[in-house]
């Protein structure tokens, strides 16, 4: 049974930081390229930022240099750091795995982050 379990929203003010984790189970952690991807209401949900199984990482324009992502592979755990945090930033911020071409992708149920001005 794979599960992906997302912690670390909440609330915060705009300027502030969060770090979101996301544990995985019942895959393969180190073959898996990993993801955050978010939705905000009434948009489609977006890639945020990806690292593969090498480790490279790429991130959507809108948060180069402020959002930071990493794996621990001893945890099976990725991390989203996410600082100074604008109010667009406030979105339901969901955790892939993604093991294609050996099995497929699976999401997490979603954390949520709300930033405030």
């Amino acid at each position: 049974q794979v599960q992906l379990v997302e912690s670390g929203g909440g609330l915060v003010q705009a300027g502030g930081s969060l770090r979101l984790s996301c544990v995985a189970s019942g895959i393969i952690f180190s073959i898996a390229d990993m993801a955050w991807y978010r939705q905000a209401p009434g948009k489609e949900r977006e890639l945020v930022a990806r690292i593969r199984r090498g480790g490279i990482t790429n991130y959507v324009d809108s948060v180069k240099g402020r959002f930071s992502i990493s794996r621990d592979s001893a945890r099976n755990t990725v991390y989203l750091q996410m600082n100074s945090l604008k109010t667009e930033d406030t979105a339901v911020y969901y955790c892939l795995a993604d093991l294609t071409p050996w099995g497929n992708t699976y999401w997490g149920q979603g954390t949520q982050v709300t930033v405030s001005s």
